[in-house]
């Protein structure tokens, strides 16, 4: 669930501190709950639940959920589309109502889900931009042996190394990575764990973190990457100070944790070609996803794939 997920909408996450038994937040908050505890998904994602079913229970004030039907619906995505929300962000936001209508029903006497069989516009595809070679090495230069730019260096050069999302690196704890192996233990979405190659100079990286981290007071013992407080280091904080790296590097575009992501993914299949590596280190459950990280298009890659993976090729 991206980040563009609430364009043209206002900050409208309800108020779920101890709202009345049976009203609209009471319902939303028993189903973050069970999405936290019972389906075990990561902070990030039932934070973006929360948001996009905010939306949902904003665009139905004065109809109560069990009135709402499928010309609701209906309109509340025509809303949103026109408010500038893309088929993508529509289409997620939509699951994530089916979702709670699913439980309101199967948990909560509901009766029907009003969004069952709605469609978000098609969305257009878009390629994520990639650095070049020669973008991402100046990208990695940074010099100094302050805190924060041993830090930044580490961040930088495991994003590169290993690919790894923003949601993945944040969670990161100290013993996710094994120097004797050079790996990283990732968890991923639907807390599914895989095992990533870092390179040498990640690896070196991090050592120099490490060893400075060690000195900060109160550090979190279970986040690699800290403020200088000691508090996991956040997303958002993440994504700012790339930016601001960008800059000072003169690298020319717009740098945040994906751009790194797919550039990572490019370099390495256009190096070497090997699109189940990609997949599997990216975590994509799908080969069709990974194609999205490529410049090729999806015939090459499913013939690449059909001759590289013993188990694609049909028994003549």
């Amino acid at each position: 669930m991206g980040a563009n997920s609430t364009a043209g909408i206002r900050s409208s996450k309800p108020e779920t501190r101890n709202p009345e038994p049976g009203t609209a937040n009471a319902l939303l908050r028993s189903y973050l709950e069970h999405l936290s505890n019972e389906r075990r998904l990561s902070r990030h994602t039932v934070e973006n639940y929360a948001r996009d079913i905010a939306a949902l229970l904003k665009l139905a004030d004065g109809t109560g959920l069990k009135r709402l039907e499928v010309h609701h619906a209906r309109r509340f995505v025509a809303q949103l589309h026109a408010r500038g929300l893309d088929g993508r962000s529509l289409a997620r936001m939509l699951s994530a109502w089916r979702g709670f209508f699913n439980y309101l029903v199967r948990d909560h006497g509901f009766l029907n889900n009003p969004c069952v069989g709605i469609r978000a516009p098609r969305a257009a595809k878009r390629l994520p931009h990639a650095l070049s070679p020669d973008e991402a090495n100046r990208l990695m230069a940074i010099e100094g042996d302050d805190d924060l730019a041993v830090r930044d260096k580490a961040v930088l050069e495991l994003f590169y190394s290993s690919g790894l999302r923003l949601s993945e690196l944040t969670e990161l704890a100290p013993g996710n990575i094994n120097f004797g192996d050079a790996t990283v233990r990732v968890t991923g979405k639907g807390s599914k764990t895989r095992i990533v190659p870092v390179g040498s100079r990640a690896l070196d990286a991090l050592r120099q973190w490490l060893a400075i981290r060690g000195s900060i007071a109160d550090a979190d013992p279970r986040a690699l990457f800290v403020n200088p407080k000691g508090q996991r280091l956040s997303g958002r904080v993440i994504q700012l100070r790339m930016k601001q790296w960008a800059v000072k590097l003169g690298v020319n575009t717009n740098v945040h944790p994906h751009v790194l992501r797919h550039s990572f993914a490019s370099h390495i299949l256009q190096s070497s070609g090997d699109l189940r590596a990609v997949q599997e280190m990216l975590g994509h459950a799908s080969i069709s996803t990974t194609q999205v990280y490529t410049h090729l298009d999806f015939q090459h890659l499913a013939k690449a794939y059909d001759a590289a993976h013993p188990r694609a090729k049909r028994k003549s």
